[in-house]
């Protein structure tokens, strides 16, 4: 070591306002020193400040000490008075370290603050005028004079406040009772509380202080010991147990019940200490630390049921340990980063501690399941980068874990948590929740009607992930698909654009196009068949009989006719399909019942029994045609039957307009009235009739014996049914003449 160079400590004391705005003049180096204008640039002046808590400016061209920033001395000291912060100023060429200390004085910035807003004090009746009763004292950041100076109670009958202090200095209130208490004449009390700092202007708190006022109580819960002294090492885990305290009521039953509870207790205790209201035990709430508080006085309350409390005091002394855990300082960060790069950095942080020796030895890692890791950049600084390209679709996020680790015992460590999102590219297409869709939609639906919905996702996220829907262009180029249907190219619903008619278009298909918001944008298609539903929208047409036609068509029925005998066969379509085509057929009408069914499957009219001489000879059937839809469509058919007594009789062409059966029933009755007034007119009539019909028999048997008929009396053959419900031929007729007539008529 040269002999030039020497080190020379002196003491020297300044001191600054808090709370000051803009730049804060310290000192002026130069002067203050006694050196040269230039000696200062020239020596390599520097000032350290001890913890980094002052950010000390020397100007090193005029020799200005300044403070950079407005200080709170609340938050650099808390209640320590006064507020010294130690700084160094180092001089090169020879070495001189001139000692300084700046003191932060205080200003009246704070206001006096009850924790409690409301207080409550059960107070016997049995009470003495002059009895005291301490209440929880207000807490005020600010120190010496602006710190709480005294206590105020609103005006009342019964109590005044004193101001008393502590053996630490602070002051709280305590109630006087001026004249004894009747719980009968008034059972409760509500004072305020006002606490004043002794600031210019002063400023003040308050509180509300309810007083119950309780029945007799004559005994005092009383503490084994007034002081209790304790040592904690501030280490100390959580529920550690400091001590028990324990007090004795010489009353019995409720009033002997005793509780126990922190009393006057600052912020910092009641977050830091506990103590259980039934067995006395005090134990540790939050970790100590000895760099910030050396000590702790806690008061500790114990009540009966009734009003009366004892009070004693736990004077804790903290002990030091090594507690300076290692520290990490990030320079830089990136939150996000790209998927598909090979390597990204992510942040660039330092590491510090300020311990020495094998506590100040620092070693840094990360998680091992991460594709990422830690590069040394130089003294102390880390780069972390990741590994490999990654891919958002797979992982989104990462919580990444820096860990800083000393090497002291027990080694104490230091985590900073940094999440990074992997920003997505579009590097994945759309995809259809099915590779092809059938929607069903009826017929003869309303327009603008929703069919369904095509659905597509996309494992990208933001505009990639942002997916449109579109129709593309049909593969059969005579499908018109822009008039039948349109899609919402941002849900993908469908809609019908006109009325669907299942006769001439049951089923189409074409494709739907989905599209991300990326650049280059990808897209997939998926197949989309719509299925037209019948509904039962038609009629039952009837094919045969026409009835249309401008003269009603005849049926010819001979009278020797079987029962069961076909007269015809009504033949009817439906356009619809499945049950809305199924055609059921029934006989709604008939001039004479009983005479004619229809079968319900397949519309033959058939006779029901034999014809006799006295059927009429004219027969109007009306029958209807029944779908089976829902509800159900149905058609009529008028029938004209005309009796014959052979195919021989020459066609006798009904009316147009067929008579009225209401007619003929009203005829039928002025008949019978007719007859039944003329009882004997009516018998002679019918013994002529008898005669004359077995005659007429004879007559015609004889003129049928010389007529070839073969296969009875109608022939089968003349008549043929397909199954397809129509007739396949037309009813055939032979005419006989009678041979001995020498006519050709």
């Amino acid at each position: 070591m040269e002999a030039s160079r020497k080190l020379i400590c002196r003491q020297r004391h300044y001191s600054v306002v808090e709370e000051k705005e803009g730049r804060s003049f310290v000192t002026n180096l130069v002067k203050d020193l006694g050196l040269g204008q230039l000696e200062l640039s020239r020596r390599g002046a520097k000032v350290i400040s001890k913890g980094n808590k002052l950010h000390l400016q020397l100007d090193q061209e005029t020799g200005d000490l300044l403070l950079d920033e407005k200080v709170d001395r609340e938050e650099l000291c808390g209640h320590t008075e006064p507020c010294l912060l130690s700084f160094q100023v180092l001089l090169d060429n020879p070495l001189v370290i001139f000692q300084a200390e700046l003191e932060v004085t205080d200003i009246n910035d704070h206001s006096p603050e009850f924790l409690d807003k409301e207080t409550v004090l059960k107070i016997s009746e049995s009470s003495l005028p002059g009895a005291t009763f301490p209440l929880k004292n207000a807490q005020d950041m600010d120190v010496g004079q602006n710190g709480i100076d005294n206590y105020l109670v609103s005006s009342n009958s019964y109590f005044r406040v004193l101001t008393r202090k502590r053996s630490d200095g602070k002051k709280y209130p305590e109630l006087v009772l001026d004249r004894a208490l009747d719980r009968e004449e008034e059972a409760e009390l509500r004072l305020t509380l006002t606490a004043q700092d002794g600031g210019s202007p002063p400023r003040s708190g308050t509180t509300e202080v309810h007083i119950e006022v309780l029945d007799f109580n004559d005994n005092a819960p009383q503490f084994e010991q007034l002081f209790y002294r304790v040592q904690i090492p501030e280490d100390s885990p959580i529920g550690f147990l400091i001590i028990t305290v324990s007090a004795t009521d010489k009353d019995i039953g409720v009033n002997g019940e005793i509780s126990y509870s922190l009393f006057q207790v600052s912020d910092d205790i009641s977050k830091t200490f506990s103590i259980h209201p039934l067995t006395g035990e005090v134990r540790l709430k939050e970790h100590l630390d000895f760099e910030k508080t050396q000590s702790y006085e806690i008061n500790i309350e114990a009540r009966d049921a009734g009003t009366f409390s004892g009070k004693c005091t736990i004077l804790t002394q903290v002990m030091d340990v090594n507690d300076h855990a290692p520290e990490i300082i990030l320079s830089a960060f990136t939150n996000s980063i790209l998927e598909n790069l090979p390597e990204s950095m992510v942040a660039v942080f330092s590491v510090s501690d300020l311990d020495s020796g094998e506590n100040g030895k620092i070693s840094c890692s990360i998680q091992d399941d991460l594709p990422f890791f830690l590069k040394p950049s130089g003294e102390n600084f880390y780069t972390l980068l990741s590994q490999k390209p990654l891919d958002r679709e797979t992982v989104p996020e990462y919580n990444i874990t820096i860990t800083v680790a000393d090497m002291g015992s027990p080694i104490l460590k230091t985590q900073v948590n940094l999440t990074v999102q992997v920003s997505d590219i579009n590097d994945n297409p759309p995809i259809f929740t099915q590779t092809s869709y059938t929607l069903f939609i009826r017929e003869n639906n309303s327009p603008a009607l929703h069919i369904g919905t095509i659905s597509a996702t996309d494992s990208d996220s933001g505009s990639n992930a942002h997916i449109s829907y579109s129709l593309l262009p049909p593969e059969d180029q005579q499908l018109a698909l822009t008039s039948l249907v349109s899609i919402n190219p941002d849900n993908g619903q469908l809609f019908a654009l006109r009325a669907m008619d299942y006769e001439s278009l049951q089923a189409f298909e074409f494709h739907v196009g989905a599209t991300d918001g990326g650049s280059p944008a990808l897209s997939s298609q998926a197949l989309v068949r719509i299925v037209v539903l019948d509904d039962n929208d038609n009629v039952p047409f009837v094919l045969y009989p026409l009835q249309n036609a401008s003269a009603p068509y005849t049926e010819l029925l001979p009278r020797a006719a079987e029962p069961g005998y076909l007269v015809t066969k009504v033949v009817a379509v439906d356009r619809d399909s499945g049950q809305n085509a199924w055609l059921s057929f029934q006989l709604l009408k008939a001039t004479e019942p009983g005479l004619f069914s229809v079968w319900a499957h397949n519309g033959e009219v058939r006779t029901t029994r034999l014809l006799s001489e006295r059927d009429v000879p004219k027969h109007r059937l009306v029958l209807l045609v029944k779908d089976n839809g829902d509800p159900p469509r149905s058609a009529s058919v008028t029938l004209h039957v005309l009796l014959v007594d052979g195919f021989s009789q020459p066609y006798l062409p009904l009316p147009e307009v067929a008579r009225d059966p209401a007619h003929e029933d009203s005829e039928l009755t002025l008949y019978l009235v007719i007859a039944l007034a003329s009882v004997s007119l009516l018998f002679l009539v019918s013994v002529l009739l008898f005669v004359g019909v077995r005659l007429c028999r004879k007559a015609r048997a004889a003129s049928l014996s010389d007529c070839s008929v073969p296969e009875g009396r109608f022939p089968g053959h003349l008549v043929d049914v397909s199954g397809a419900g129509t007739l396949s031929q037309s009813y055939q007729y032979e005419v006989c003449l009678a041979g001995d007539s020498g006519t050709g008529d």
